[in-house]
Parts: C-alpha cells; sequence; structure tokens
C-alpha cells in the first residue's frame, strides 16, 4: 500500500498498456514504466506516484476517466486490500493472454528460445473455488477498513490474511472465493467461537496470546482436513474449540492440531496431534491415457497442487510430452511427494525420484506402495549432491527426465549433471518462466526446445506454470 508523497506527481489520463510482473498493470510516460496496482489493461486513469526511481515508478489509481473493456467486476468483497487476486477485475480471456505473452516474453528475452512451437495456454475449468487449500493468520493487529475507521469499536483481532508488506497486520476475511464451502464456514465458526469465549488472538510482535493459524485442505473426494495451530499447550481452551467444529462440521474427516511455541508460523518442523478422524486425507487421480488411477495421501505436511483439476491436466501434458518408452528408466527430479513420478510410473520400466525434504520422500514411498508400484526408487537429498556420476551408475543411466525444480530453478551442478548425462529428453516444468528461461539458455549447447505448454494453476493472479520439451539437437 503506497502512502503518497507529496513531492511526486500526479500523472492525468493515463492509458494502462498491459499486465506486468507482481500482478501489477504497466503503463508508460514520457518514455518512463509506471506501475499500477488493481487496474486492467485499457482503463485511463489518473495515477498519484509513491515511488520513482531512474529507470521506473509505482504509483496507484486516483481516478478513473474511462474503464477498459477487460474489465470485468470483482466478486470478491476484500478486493483491493487483499494482497491475493490482484487481476480479478480483467476478463479469463485477457488473463490468459497476459500470461501466456509472459511466458513467450521470459523465454525468447531471457532464454533466446525459438518458441514457435508454443501451443495456446491450458485454462482452469474452474475460475473460482478451485484451491484446495487455504492458510489462516490470527492476529491482534486487525487490519480496518476504511469504513471500519468509523466505527465505534475495535474489532477484537482478525483471522484472515496478512496485508501485503505489513507482517503484524491481518484482514478478516469474511468471504473467500477460493476454496468450496464450508471454508468460509469453518473460518468463521471458528472465530465467532473465539469472540465467544474469549481466546486470546497471537500478538506476532509480543509472542503473546493463543490461536495463531487455521489450515483448511479438501480434496476432490470429498475429505476435509482442519489443522487449528496454537502458540501453548493448554487443552483446556483448544479442545472445547475442536468439539464445536467436529460437531457443527461432519464433513471434517481429519482434525488435527499443533502446539506452535516457536516465534515462526512455519510448522513443517512441528508435531502434529490427531484429535479426530484420519490422520490424513485421499486424493485420487484419472491415469493417462488408459493408465492406471492414483490415489494419494495427503497428510498435514504433504505438498499436493492447490489446484487440483489442473494438476490433472499439467501432468497429461509432461506424460505427453515425455512420450516414454516401456524399456526406459526416468528420473523426475525435486518429486516432491512423487506425483508426476507415479504418474508416469506404468508408462516405464524404471523410475527414480529426488527430492531434497524427507518427509516429502516418505510420502512418496507411502504414495507408491498405496498404488501398488514395485518399480519406483526415491531419494532423499540436496539434487546437486545427489545427483553425481555414481548415482546414475547405481541407479542407470536415465532416457527420460522430468525436473520440476522450485522458483530458484536449477542449480548449475544440476543441469552440468544433466549436460553430461544426455538424456534422450528432458520435460521442464517450471514455476517460474524466467528461472526455466535461464536454464534453458544453459541447456541450449546440447538441447533445442520443441513444445512448449504454459498452464494456468492459479486463475487472478499473474502465475503461470509452464512445460518445456527438451531434444537433443541431431
Amino acid at each position: 500500500m503506497g502512502r503518497r508523497n507529496k513531492d511526486l506527481p500526479l500523472l492525468e489520463q493515463v492509458v494502462i498498456s498491459d499486465a506486468g510482473a507482481e500482478g501489477m498493470a504497466v503503463a508508460k510516460v514520457d518514455g518512463m514504466v509506471v506501475f499500477v496496482p488493481f487496474v486492467v489493461p485499457g482503463d485511463v486513469v489518473d495515477i498519484q506516484l509513491y515511488k520513482k526511481k531512474k529507470n521506473y515508478a509505482e504509483g496507484r489509481a486516483v481516478k478513473f476517466h474511462h474503464l477498459s473493456e477487460k474489465r470485468v467486476d470483482a466478486r470478491c468483497p476484500h478486493f483491493g486490500v487483499c494482497g491475493g487476486c490482484k487481476w480479478q477485475t480483467m476478463n479469463y480471456e485477457a488473463q490468459l493472454e497476459a500470461k501466456q505473452r509472459q511466458v513467450r516474453d521470459n523465454l525468447e528475452r531471457l532464454g533466446g528460445v525459438d518458441c514457435s512451437g508454443m501451443r495456446p495456454i491450458c485454462g482452469s475449468e474452474n475460475i473460482y473455488y478451485y484451491r484446495n487449500k487455504l492458510e489462516f493468520t490470527f492476529s491482534t493487529k486487525s487490519w480496518r477498513t476504511a469504513e471500519e475507521m468509523h466505527e465505534e469499536t475495535a474489532p477484537h483481532g482478525a483471522l484472515g490474511f496478512h496485508i501485503p508488506q505489513l507482517f503484524d497486520k491481518v484482514l478478516n476475511i469474511e468471504h473467500c472465493a477460493l476454496q468450496a464451502d464450508p471454508s468460509n464456514n469453518i473460518r468463521l465458526a471458528v472465530r465467532e467461537y473465539a469472540e465467544s469465549n474469549h481466546l486470546e488472538y497471537y500478538d506476532i510482535r509480543n509472542h503473546t496470546g493463543f490461536l495463531r493459524n487455521l489450515v483448511v485442505r479438501n480434496t476432490s473426494t470429498g475429505h476435509w482436513m482442519v489443522i487449528v495451530i496454537v502458540a501453548a499447550d493448554e487443552p483446556e481452551k483448544l479442545y472445547p474449540l475442536l468439539d464445536m467444529l467436529a460437531t457443527r462440521f461432519p464433513q471434517i474427516t481429519s482434525l488435527q492440531y499443533i502446539v506452535n511455541t516457536k516465534l515462526n508460523d512455519s510448522y513443517s518442523d512441528q508435531t502434529v496431534e490427531t484429535y479426530r478422524g484420519s490422520d490424513h486425507i485421499e486424493e485420487r487421480m484419472e491415469g493417462y491415457n488408459g493408465g492406471r488411477a492414483l490415489r494419494f495421501i495427503i497428510n498435514p505436511k504433504s505438498f499436493y497442487q492447490t489446484n487440483s483439476a489442473q494438476a490433472q491436466r499439467l501432468y497429461s501434458f509432461v506424460a505427453e510430452l515425455a512420450e516414454l518408452r516401456p524399456e526406459d528408466t526416468l528420473y523426475d527430479l525435486y518429486t516432491g511427494t512423487g506425483t508426476i513420478a507415479l504418474f508416469l510410473a506404468d508408462k516405464c520400466r524404471r523410475v527414480v525420484g529426488i527430492e531434497y525434504v524427507e518427509e516429502a520422500i516418505a510420502d512418496a514411498k507411502a504414495n507408491a506402495r498405496l498404488n501398488g508400484f514395485d518399480n519406483t526408487r526415491f531419494f532423499a537429498g540436496d539434487m546437486a549432491q545427489v545427483l553425481t556420476e555414481d548415482f546414475i551408475a547405481a541407479n542407470g543411466r536415465p532416457d527420460v527426465v522430468v525436473t520440476d525444480p522450485p522458483r530458484a530453478g536449477m542449480h548449475e551442478k544440476v543441469v552440468a549433471q544433466l549436460l553430461a548425462t544426455a538424456p534422450r529428453k528432458i520435460v521442464y516444468v517450471s514455476c517460474n518462466p524466467a528461472t526455466q528461461a535461464r536454464d534453458l539458455q544453459m541447456l541450449n549447447s546440447l538441447y533445442e526446445v520443441r513444445r512448449i505448454q504454459p498452464v494456468d494453476m492459479f486463475p487472478h493472479t499473474q502465475h503461470v506454470e509452464n512445460v518445456a520439451e527438451l531434444v537433443l539437437k541431431s
């Protein structure tokens, strides 16, 4: 949220020309690039600058003279305050065009990639209520909207999402259009119970209070997991809250809690206690091209793609581009909980998965057993240290490699090992086209990019997944 600097100018009747990075839109004024949030290409606005650098500026729209034909009404009542869904007022067709252009621009400009093999982006069938996981924060520091500023009584606290760039301010969320019911009702019931029973919200500055976080997960099979995270082991406060949830929401099949006494909210290193129901939920996915249907166990700390329907399409594109043969050995780098590895396991002779997080590898092994695969092997460790010539000699030289690294992309040592190993094909899945472009440029000495398939996993945001097929140069 930019604060006005009286020394910076007001730019009048500026045409917003394009969608930009981090969910911002872009205008150009006298050769200067101006980034503006919550506007749509085609809008004509007055912009009050609040930051100005040598080559760019940032500002906010303070008056609209013309509304773009690409503009639609926001469905979310918190649009413009909550930090998510910044493209919600841009129609979905325009969102997809912007994401396709983002992938092309990054690959061509940063990676020198020939994008003639790029296909149209695969949009999401559901653009609302598509997420299967949301994490909410309790805070004594409630962000008050303009309307609330005029109310006589300040809210007790907030249960919702952090305000961008303000680590201790949380916006009370009344309705979020990203996760299906009963997600909103669960959150509101917890907030109502906390208010009625005077349960203290957590103060992140002073590290006091009781209620810290609320995690809600669901699957397409109708399973629901709720995790309540508190700051102290006080069952007399916690258990009645959990009993209320179990009674009011019989849909909850896994009700769990965590006592987190640390000074930060991460819970990957914390013990999870099951209060009611199962210690996990289960997702299912159809197999590719006649392959077996799959079941995936999702634990509280498990990673699973947050748009389940699009995950099916994303993995299908990976399988299509991989073109596996029955005799192939497949390496799945950054395998996570083994979802891609298992999706492809019945299309080849052997799958070797590598992942840094040990708990994820434990999940991958459990899911392999659950689905009856005996041709998979999973290893935990730092990719740059695990993927060596000795490892390859012990586990078989890969014919095909699928790599799905984090946003930072692949380590140079991993790229070098891929070049030294020279598999027949590499399928590169990325959530960051910029780092993907960098890595593709490093692989260019041996590989050429053929088919490119962008996939939209997160409607109303600037984020986009991209799948690139790399084949050995002839």
